[in-house]
């Protein structure tokens, strides 16, 4: 009885918030905000945090908070600033190396990756969109795009992917909620990331512009973006260095650029995306390829300097082509969703950005991180009842036979 009275006192004390201290800072928000981007609006209260799964999605190593590295790993490149960041094979999906994978922090604008992945399973590229006036309202960085005018979901993504159109993402995140609008498309976006088991993962705007609720970390992105490199058009998109863009309503054509500076100084890139705000400092998604392989590069909330977050992914992508192709990796970007057999559906999703459907075991249980100890308790207790209906018995059936 000792031991359970220890384990039943033992309990509760797991379910206290973890101290700064000791435990990854940021294992289930983001760093608090530097303005007042993410003050829900007045009668509204912010999003809860997504659920930490209990085992971490791609491998047990994974939820290190520090430098997760393979056995014997050459020196980490110098200069690299970011909170967290990983390197992975595009093909394989073999994680190579990270530091802090599953923190949680701010996409910024590689959240258009997701975006753009969600337009080109939900449209046709050569569908028709006409800009509305809240399209060409946003905050810029724009296009920018006419109200009025008529493009291509083909057009908007490439210069949402290339000049990180804002005004072009939201207009694709409203064609794909349709009725629902850009809410219903912020749905689908969520139900997909989750689906592919992005489970840190939630977008709150289209754009990447900071909003209550927004994460992502260092492995979704990873996992996001070799989905999406896998369509065709997406792949396309990241590596065009200029298009472009039709003028609309008597406005000239413009030239649009990319800029992710990987394209043009780093040989063998593929293309990427860039990020920033205030609240997600610098961000970065790329992929190069080289002697037959191809990696993927995140980094993830980091100031411009020492290097821009571009040129830290460049040197983790280095790093990453100077390990031997049979290195032992740290970790797996997964296919899907832990448990789902339904990989690439868009199922229905709630509105705080989870969707059904996702198998418990890559969700905490229902008490959370003391779901363990609580069921040793009830295992206990339960063996305990056993023994005593068990000595019971013995000592009904002994007074029984002393009765004949």
């Amino acid at each position: 009885m000792v031991s359970v009275c220890a384990l039943l006192t033992a309990a509760p004390a797991a379910l206290a918030e973890p101290n700064p201290s000791t435990a990854c800072s940021y294992r289930s928000v983001p760093a608090p905000p530097v303005d007042t981007s993410e003050r829900p609006p007045p009668g509204k209260a912010a999003p809860a945090p997504l659920p930490v799964p209990e085992r971490p999605v791609g491998g047990t190593r994974l939820a290190e908070c520090g430098d997760v590295l393979p056995d014997k790993a050459p020196a980490l490149p110098k200069q690299l600033a970011a909170a967290a960041w990983l390197v992975a094979d595009l093909d394989t999906g073999a994680v190579l190396a990270a530091h802090d994978p599953h923190g949680r922090h701010r996409p910024a604008s590689t959240i258009k990756v997701l975006t753009a992945l969600t337009a080109l399973q939900e449209l046709s590229p050569e569908t028709s969109i006409t800009a509305t006036k809240d399209d060409t309202s946003r905050e810029c960085t724009c296009v920018p795009l006419v109200t009025g005018g008529k493009y291509t979901v083909r057009q908007l993504v490439r210069a949402m992917l290339m000049k990180s159109g804002n005004d072009a993402a939201y207009a694709l995140a409203r064609t794909v909620g349709g009725h629902g609008g850009v809410e219903e498309g912020l749905r689908k976006m969520n139900a997909l990331a989750r689906s592919l088991g992005a489970l840190d993962t939630r977008a709150a705007t289209p754009n990447g512009l900071d909003a209550p609720g927004m994460s992502t970390s260092a492995y979704d992105m990873a996992l996001i973006f070799r989905a999406a490199m896998r369509n065709a058009e997406f792949a396309e998109a990241v590596k065009t260095r200029q298009m472009v863009f039709p003028g609309q309503n008597g406005k000239p054509d413009v030239d649009v650029f990319n800029d992710n500076k990987l394209l043009a100084n780093y040989a063998g890139a593929l293309g990427g995306k860039t990020g920033f705000t205030d609240d997600a400092k610098h961000t970065y998604v790329g992929a190069a390829s080289k002697n037959g392989r191809r990696l993927v590069t995140v980094v993830l909330f980091t100031p411009k300097q020492p290097v821009e977050a571009w040129q830290q992914g460049a040197r983790l992508l280095d790093y990453g082509f100077a390990m031997k192709p049979d290195v032992k990796p740290v970790g797996q970007l997964v296919e899907r969703a832990p448990g789902d057999d339904n990989a690439g559906t868009n199922r229905q999703a709630k509105p705080d950005g989870t969707a059904d459907g996702i198998d418990p075991s890559a969700a905490p249980t229902a008490f959370g991180n003391v779901g363990g100890p609580l069921t040793a308790v009830a295992g206990v207790l339960g063996l305990m009842g056993l023994l005593l209906y068990l000595r019971k018995k013995k000592a009904k059936r002994a007074r029984a036979l002393a009765a004949r």
